[in-house]
């Protein structure tokens, strides 16, 4: 595949994938309503991210689940002005993910399954644990200076809560996907050592 299709090819997967984490956070979410009319999420949204970033590199996976997720904040109410938070903690986790396991763990250039499964698992709990400290703590202040809610407290709780869930939940479900996705794509010539 020439640089040109390669690039033509990431872009198409990565609306694949944006469109995919705007449907598992939208249709596949379990809402926690906070007093003050604040609310969180417990969603598998993250593990597209991490999936996207583990199959294109961090930084066309992360814009993959960043824009389907900001898509998701902006067409609810309860989260539109949380939009641009999602847009950049999203495409943080994509980045992470894809360092951890493209640059320093060189997945792609691995046939070792052992191998290849180890920085998986790597890439995937350090993005997702980058987003367990960085999504409440932005967000709680996020809600104190720049929205100015005075429940920026109580709300931190459950956002502590509900990103370690999905973080847990997320990290197993995107290895899990990883792994066969990987060895079905690779047999049918569509993932490359170059990707």
């Amino acid at each position: 595949m020439n640089h040109s299709s390669q690039k033509v090819y990431k872009l198409a997967l990565t609306g694949l994938f944006a469109a995919m984490s705007y449907v598992v956070f939208t249709f596949l979410q379990f809402k926690i309503y906070l007093p003050g009319g604040d609310a969180t999420s417990i969603h598998l949204g993250n593990a597209v991210c991490v999936l996207g970033a583990l199959m294109l590199g961090g930084l066309y996976g992360g814009l993959g689940g960043a824009i389907g997720m900001t898509i998701g904040d902006l067409l609810d109410p309860k989260y539109v002005l949380y939009a641009p938070k999602t847009f950049i903690l999203k495409l943080c986790i994509g980045l992470i993910t894809g360092f951890l396991a493209h640059k320093l763990g060189r997945i792609n250039e691995s046939r070792d399954r052992k191998h290849i499964m180890t920085w998986t698992v790597i890439g995937a709990v350090g993005g997702l644990l980058f987003n367990v400290i960085f999504d409440p703590l932005v967000g709680y202040y996020y809600k104190l200076l720049i929205l100015g809610k005075p429940a920026a407290e109580l709300a931190l709780a459950w956002n502590v809560a509900s990103t370690s869930i999905n973080a847990v939940t997320s990290t197993i479900v995107s290895v899990v996907l990883y792994m066969p996705l990987r060895r079905a794509m690779t047999r049918a010539g569509l993932f490359s050592a170059g990707l």
